[in-house]
């Protein structure tokens, strides 16, 4: 199965599109375990291609053995935007899907999006709230947008698995003063290793929100934020939503947890996190 672009087709009639795809050279952003992700250009526009070559079988078994179950290829990352669509949440565009063979620790495939451009991710967005805080309208609004969009995944039985705010992009397309306090254009990315079910089990929903609760400790965010966020997450009145004790406890233990493991790793450093595209 392979999608591509009109126009890729037409160019490289008669070739292997495949061959051609996995041979484009750009800039890396990752290239190990049987996974490269490139940034390249083809007629004047950027795009992100993830290329899955197979992890092979020792660490096919060796994630099995561990009770979990490996990303073998794009096609994981291409449902997962898919969905997202079909969610109204905003995503990477979509530019084209390829998978050939059914060893499953050979399989090729890739996934390719549009470069989302004028964008910052939430992590830099907000690096200096502390210091230079916000207005109120603005963070009201990015703090329930991001609960919105955690909630509606949780509902229709995905989960992120790396819900941290870095994979939140923020449309600033308008000018880093004009972003829309009523209703802020927030892409959600890195949906690689999403998980569907019928039902999101709630282990994996507080680990989602563990990492957005750890990964936004150092921007300043109150008890009065972080009370918005779960009356919003959980789409009641505040009295009922913290009734769920369990549920939030959990929550923040393992964002506690995730933080002091961090800060225990790279006592020196503000949190920050890698992403690919």
């Amino acid at each position: 199965m392979i999608v591509v672009p009109e126009e890729w087709a037409k160019r490289w009639k008669g070739e292997d599109i495949f061959d051609r795809l996995f041979a484009l050279e750009g800039k890396i952003y990752r290239n190990k375990e049987g996974r490269k992700t490139i940034r390249f250009t083809i007629n004047g526009r950027n795009y992100f291609g993830k290329f899955h070559s197979g992890i092979g079988w020792k660490d096919l078994f060796k994630n099995l053995f561990q009770f979990r179950l490996p990303v073998i290829g794009a096609q994981n990352e291409w449902t997962a935007i898919k969905k997202l669509e079909q969610l109204g949440i905003k995503t990477m565009p979509l530019a084209g899907y390829g998978k050939r063979g059914i060893n499953p620790a050979k399989i090729q495939s890739f996934v390719i999006t549009e470069e989302l451009t004028n964008t910052a991710s939430l992590e830099d967005f907000c690096r200096n709230w502390q210091k230079l805080p916000p207005s109120y309208a603005l963070k009201k609004s990015l703090i329930t947008k991001v609960a919105e969009t955690a909630r509606i995944l949780h509902k229709n039985g995905m989960n992120h698995r790396d819900l941290y705010i870095c994979h939140f992009l923020l449309d600033l397309s308008s000018g880093i003063d004009l972003v829309d306090n009523k209703n802020p254009g927030l892409h959600l990315i890195d949906l690689h290793r999403v998980q569907f079910r019928r039902k999101t089990p709630m282990r994996w929903k507080a680990k989602d929100i563990a990492a957005l609760y750890f990964s936004s400790m150092d921007i300043g965010l109150t008890n009065r934020d972080l009370l918005r966020f779960i009356r919003v997450y959980r789409n009641t009145d505040i009295k009922s939503a913290l009734n769920e004790k369990r549920f939030w406890s959990r929550v923040e233990k393992r964002g506690k947890a995730f933080y002091s493991e961090f800060k225990r790793k790279y006592p020196d450093t503000a949190l920050s996190f890698d992403r690919e595209s």
